[in-house]
């Protein structure tokens, strides 16, 4: 899972983002990996897979990680060029999802390029450069729609999907603001449209902000309405203290985080709101050579899960031998739970559910 983290200058987007790549990479024990000079890959925590870690003893432990890229250089203008403009608009078309900071706190050290804290404008300022770069992207896709609907009458639904999109992109309004049905949503997502990827807006407030409480914050409120409008998420979240607690060991950072009233840490939250919001969730592989998570769609069945480890696992499919995660722990071995007749024998139509543990026989 690749997540881009947007915004406009100074609404704490880079700090956020050295802030959770380095907790990422220490909490989880997983190194932290710069590939480039703003992309880092961190584990996503899994006090399932440190259980399975305490039982087997293994030679490798591998969770599941997530890509953040701190894309850079938006501003007004950028669907023009302005800035790092086209770079931006590249680097965003290859992530899952969107992570757009917006800045919801009070600083005088800290300038605002608009000169104000206003969260709506903000978020109006990023989604129109996105708005006008995708009116390019679907005006070609159009023109194409209509040549092919000249040989071929069945192009019509698909244009008259496209051209309802249109409309909401001149009314100022993204891409995934407009309800589709599965099959439509499918034809979207081969225009990738910028607009359409599936967004959490992470509201940035001030350690202040949560101690007064969230609820009558008129700020994330604000925030909280355009993301119903646009079926986006809202994920509250202080950069501040993430910075603060990256370096802490995991003891100090959880009384850290019980002062201001929180149980995880603005990553973990984020984590799991980007799975929520993609449809993701894990199975676990676990024995003496490693101990392993592997992320799929919700709703997959065990042949396709079977192919995230090999595609011989998939082709050659005879069953999955399947053990819920809070199964083996009741009984404390894998050996105790096959005598009770927990481990079970799934064929190919089982749909794979969080927290599976699994063996897969196949032959090829």
């Amino acid at each position: 899972m690749k997540l881009g983290i947007v915004g406009l200058p100074n609404v704490g987007k880079s700090t956020l983002f050295n802030a959770i790549t380095n907790a990422g990479a220490q909490s989880a024990n997983y190194p932290f990996c710069t590939i480039e000079p703003n992309v880092g890959t961190v584990a996503v925590p899994d006090k399932r897979l440190d259980r399975l870690a305490e039982m087997y003893e293994p030679e490798k432990y591998t969770p599941a990680t997530i890509e953040f890229v701190d894309i850079a250089g938006l501003v007004k203008g950028a669907s023009k060029g302005e800035g790092l403009g086209n770079k931006f608009l590249a680097n965003i078309r290859e992530v899952d999802a969107i992570v757009h900071v917006v800045r919801c706190f009070e600083n005088d050290d800290i300038i605002h390029v608009e000169g104000s804290i206003d969260p709506a404008r903000d978020i109006e300022v990023i989604d129109l450069e996105l708005i006008l770069s995708d009116m390019e992207v679907l005006d070609r896709r159009i023109d194409k729609t209509k040549k092919l609907l000249k040989g071929d009458k069945s192009y019509q639904t698909e244009l008259e999907l496209l051209e309802r999109v249109r409309e909401a992109l001149d009314a100022g309004k993204p891409a995934r603001s407009v309800s589709c049905s599965e099959e439509e949503s499918a034809v979207l997502s081969t225009v990738n449209l910028l607009t359409f990827k599936p967004v959490i807006f992470a509201a940035n407030l001030s350690e202040k902000d949560f101690a007064d409480g969230l609820e009558n914050n008129p700020r994330l409120a604000a925030v909280q309405k355009i993301a119903d409008e646009q079926h986006a998420a809202v994920l509250p979240i202080c950069a501040e203290t993430e910075a603060q607690i990256a370096g802490m060991d995991p003891e100090e950072k959880e009384l850290f985080l019980a002062d201001m009233g929180l149980t995880e840490s603005g990553l973990d939250r984020l984590i799991a709101a980007c799975y929520d919001l993609l449809g993701l969730m894990s199975y676990l592989t676990a024995g003496k050579p490693e101990v392993r998570a592997w992320t799929i769609q919700k709703g997959t069945r065990a042949p396709q899960a079977a192919g995230k480890i090999h595609s011989d696992f998939e082709r050659g499919f005879i069953r999955a031998e399947v053990i819920s995660f809070d199964d083996l722990m009741a009984c404390g071995s894998m050996a105790a739970a096959r005598e009770k007749g927990l481990v079970r024998s799934e064929g190919k139509e089982y749909v794979m559910q969080d927290g599976d543990i699994v063996h897969f026989r196949f032959n090829v």
